[in-house]
């Protein structure tokens, strides 16, 4: 059986009330690629123009396609179906096709496998419609363009529109003005004047999709791992003969990785005992990399740092290299001097302190998504960041929005205002009195909607903040903040968040 899946991502209503459309160029006119839920239970369909559709709704929200992120997702949704089946192709633009004729049985069978697929990818955000049938064309039709559950396949095949079989548009629309509608209309005609009138490309996907004619899909090619290994005829014991033989399967690896246009991320060495012990050492690097010197002073790390050095034994019958990680890494342009650049340089030393103290032993700060401003980083292994993320620019001429220090957690303030909810007149904070020369503000930033509010400290409740910039008399900035409204708590309190320059 060979289920097709066709998925597309479609915001719940609550988080995109207004509809949605893809729109591309089409002739000198832009029309509706692709739409939404939400489009479509208000009559907007694809082939629209954008004005007779905004017509329809003037509220319709507008995007370009993107064809090529699309058939990038589609590829990327067709590796995660690799788990289910060997046998996965994707067919452009929304579909993929599963040939589960000999897994099925490994998930509980073929209903339950496929309510798995369509488990996985609602955790994945996306909308999509399944259907099983006996070849791979009948599956992609009835997921396609069958108006609901199937429960008779011959009978769903018959009644599916002409567009079904997958023809180019001239040919469909022949079809359509012959008065040949549906599967059925075309099934009930005699083959020969079929391709006589409109070419036996129409017979044969006819054929292919009533399952008269049988066509094996094309798989996507699964990369071979990336496993380089060395047996020995003696075991080898000596530091020397190991190191050397550990050089040249970083050579080969290096190769591979080249004609792949790929970097290791991670490194996996197993030295196989000849009493069957096993020493296995992992590294991680922080960039793409196909270096053999650098992953062997990385690997040197890492045996440095171990508590028990490595003990061959009686010698090693096998030396095993795993690249388990690789990501693509294009041509690197070197210096006029011959010097590596700073980013590299600061990569490698990155990748030996990790070795060394361990994934954790060495952190980066990266944007987070999120306008509370101590959630608005996050301190991450800096050996599994793919890259530096880069920071929110300033707006040219302005002063900064947040400062370079944040106190964690806020530091208590007391606060004299004119005004009840006005900004601080002057303030003591460790037992200075300050006086407010210049303030910039309120910014209130409200807290997350689902968590409770009443916290007498900030981060504990869900009370709103009222930012202000502050500047003494002495010309040293402040950020201030009142936690929390009036009408949400009787007395709110002021705290000291943060320093600017």
């Amino acid at each position: 059986m060979m289920p097709s899946l066709a998925g597309a991502c479609a915001a719940p209503p609550e988080a995109a009330p207004a509809p949605l459309a893809f729109v591309t160029r089409v002739g000198g006119a832009l029309r509706l690629a692709a739409v939404d839920q939400t489009a479509q239970r208000l009559g907007i369909v694809p082939g629209l123009t954008l004005a007779d559709a905004r017509a329809r709704h003037p509220d319709l929200a507008v995007t370009d396609m993107d064809p090529e992120a699309d058939r990038h997702w589609l590829g990327r949704l067709a590796r995660r179906c690799q788990g289910w089946s060997p046998l996965v192709t994707p067919v452009p633009p929304d579909a993929v096709v599963l040939d589960m004729a000999g897994s099925a049985h490994l998930f509980g069978g073929e209903a339950a496998l496929a309510a798995l697929v369509d488990d996985t990818m609602a955790e994945l955000g996306m909308t999509c419609r399944l259907a099983r049938a006996d070849t791979a064309e009948a599956a992609l039709a009835l997921a396609r363009h069958a108006p609901g559950p199937v429960t008779d396949e011959p009978a769903a095949l018959r009644a599916l529109p002409v567009i079904a079989l997958g023809l180019d548009p001239e040919a469909t629309l022949a079809l359509r003005r012959a008065g040949l509608r549906t599967v059925g209309d075309l099934a009930a005609r005699p083959a020969a004047s079929l391709a006589a009138r409109f070419g036996a490309g129409a017979v044969t996907a006819l054929r292919r999709l009533l399952g008269d004619e049988r066509r094996p899909i094309a798989p996507m090619a699964q990369p071979a791992p990336l496993r380089f290994e060395r047996r020995f005829a003696e075991p080898i014991a000596h530091e020397r003969a190991v190191a050397a033989c550990f050089r040249d399967l970083l050579v080969e690896a290096a190769g591979a990785l080249e004609q792949r246009g790929q970097g290791g991320r991670r490194f996996v060495l197993t030295l196989l005992r000849s009493d069957g012990a096993r020493h296995r050492l992992r590294i991680e690097t922080g960039a793409p990399t196909r270096d053999p010197a650098l992953v062997l002073r990385l690997f040197d790390e890492r045996i440095g740092a171990l508590a028990d050095p490595l003990d061959p034994g009686f010698g090693y019958d096998s030396i095993v290299l795993a690249v388990p990680l690789a990501e693509p890494l294009g041509a690197a342009q070197p210096g006029l001097d011959g010097r590596d650049s700073a980013a590299a340089v600061l990569a490698e030393l990155i990748d030996r302190l990790s070795t060394r103290l361990g994934p954790g032993g060495v952190l980066r700060l990266v944007p987070h998504d999120s306008h509370i401003p101590e959630r608005g980083q996050q301190a991450v292994p800096a050996s599994r960041t793919p890259a530096p993320v880069r920071w929110p620019p300033p707006q040219p001429g302005e002063p900064p929005l947040r400062p370079i220090v944040l106190f964690d957690p806020p530091q208590p303030v007391e606060v004299i205002a004119e005004v009840p909810d006005g900004p601080p007149h002057r303030f003591r904070w460790r037992r200075t009195l300050h006086e407010v020369r210049l303030y910039e503000g309120p910014e209130r930033i409200a807290a997350e909607w689902w968590r409770r509010r009443g916290g007498e400290l900030p981060g504990q409740g869900g009370l709103t903040r009222d930012y202000y910039r502050i500047e003494d008399a002495h010309g040293h900035r402040y950020w201030l903040f009142r936690h929390g409204l009036y009408d949400e708590k009787p007395a709110p309190r002021w705290y000291m968040h943060g320093l600017f320059a």
